[in-house]
């Protein structure tokens, strides 16, 4: 993979540095393998890894073994879906995302092949490997979100999770990484695409140092709950960003209290280049039915295309992708102290919070899209 360094400046100028812009303990410079632009990846094989036939067959029998237990879908585990051959694939596959480049494709899966329940219990088998710990989406306990375009109603049809609108650059609220299983593939349009934080941040460092003070200043965030907290991070040696515009500036789908104070000039400046600097770093990916894809949720951004579905509203010709949020039990990271509440709310084991799973889209009723950003 070729070094950020020769692509995006990234040395702190000795004025800056003289000035002391950045803030206490953030580096100059990320020298790390999460640092990575677009163009690094001319070849989408660099990050894909294709299913052999042996693999599919371990599938279908990892499948079918799960059955035979009796156990309920949210039973998914390593131990109860079986995949030993393609489980230390799989398990490298989370190596990257954590220790790597963040990101990952596991394409090969015929989807038409499956039921949806089959399907399903095959994401959650192949997702256990990367992660294993699963979180909830929201406080309903939703812990699969389907993004599709609704236009039921306004809200739906404003909202990040249903729009067709191309969306901004976001991490989500909580969760190491995030994943999508892409059921269904729009006509036109709506790949997802991606932007190292990381070579963000190198680039901010060396440009404009002082808007990294003004990233790791307290903002006030408007949802899920109203909290004052940095936007980014560095954290037991890591960089770990955590924002979207919607929390900070509100949007048509969430307009922000007028009693809430807004970003500083300097923090919406800074908000305003890291969009910039990310279309120019960005990656994008276009997913197939049957692909399920990762990304570091605290290192890696993430946006949307516009798209147009198939006017015929096939099952396999709109954009579906269901989301799951998880983190790894021997891989995590550590969690900054304001990001802490937010962890525990989606992992925390605890029988007073409840866990839906809906295999198909629902209505608002079971996904409360008022109070959630994405």
């Amino acid at each position: 993979m070729a070094s950020v360094q020769t692509t995006l400046p990234h040395t702190l100028s000795p004025a800056a540095a003289e000035q002391g812009q950045l803030p206490a303990g953030f580096p100059a410079v990320l020298d790390s393998n999460l640092a990575w632009i677009g163009a690094d990846f001319k070849n989408a094989e660099s990050y894909t890894y294709q299913l052999t036939d042996a693999d599919i067959a371990e599938i279908d029998d990892a499948v079918k073994h799960f059955k035979s237990l009796d156990l309920k879908g949210n039973q998914v585990t390593r131990d109860t879906f079986p995949l030993k051959a393609l489980g230390a694939i799989l398990d490298g596959v989370s190596a990257e995302i954590y220790e790597g480049r963040g990101f990952g494709l596991v394409r090969g899966l015929d989807a038409q092949k499956y039921t949806t329940e089959d399907l399903t219990l095959i994401y959650l088998g192949v997702q256990s490997y990367v992660a294993d710990q699963r979180g909830r989406q929201d406080a309903k306990g939703n812990m699969l979100v389907h993004v599709i375009q609704d236009q039921t109603n306004q809200m739906a049809a404003n909202h990040h999770r249903h729009s067709n609108k191309a969306i901004t650059f976001h991490t989500d609220e909580d969760g190491d990484v995030i994943g999508w299983l892409t059921r269904g593939q729009a006509a036109q349009g709506g790949s997802s695409v991606i932007a190292s934080a990381y070579a963000i941040y190198n680039l901010l460092a060396s440009e404009h140092p002082e808007l990294i003070n003004a990233l790791a200043s307290p903002f006030t965030f408007s949802i899920p709950k109203i909290e004052r907290r940095p936007a980014i991070f560095y954290h037991e040696g890591r960089l770990i960003v955590n924002f979207g515009r919607t929390p900070l500036i509100g949007s048509e789908a969430h307009p922000r209290d007028q009693k809430l104070p807004l970003p500083t000039d300097e923090q919406l400046r800074a908000l305003d280049l890291v969009e910039e600097i990310a279309h120019r770093v960005e990656l994008r990916i276009k997913t197939q039915p049957g692909d399920i894809h990762f990304i570091n949720n605290m290192a890696v951004l993430h946006r949307r295309d516009a798209f147009t579905n198939d006017g015929t509203q096939a099952q396999f010709g709109r954009r579906h992708l269901v989301r799951v949020r998880c983190r790894d039990s021997r891989r995590g990271w550590a969690i900054p102290k304001d990001l802490e509440a937010a962890w525990d709310n989606a992992f925390s084991i605890d029988v007073r919070r409840g866990e839906s799973w809906n295999l198909e889209p629902k209505s608002e009723l079971y996904f409360p899209l008022r109070k959630n950003p994405n």
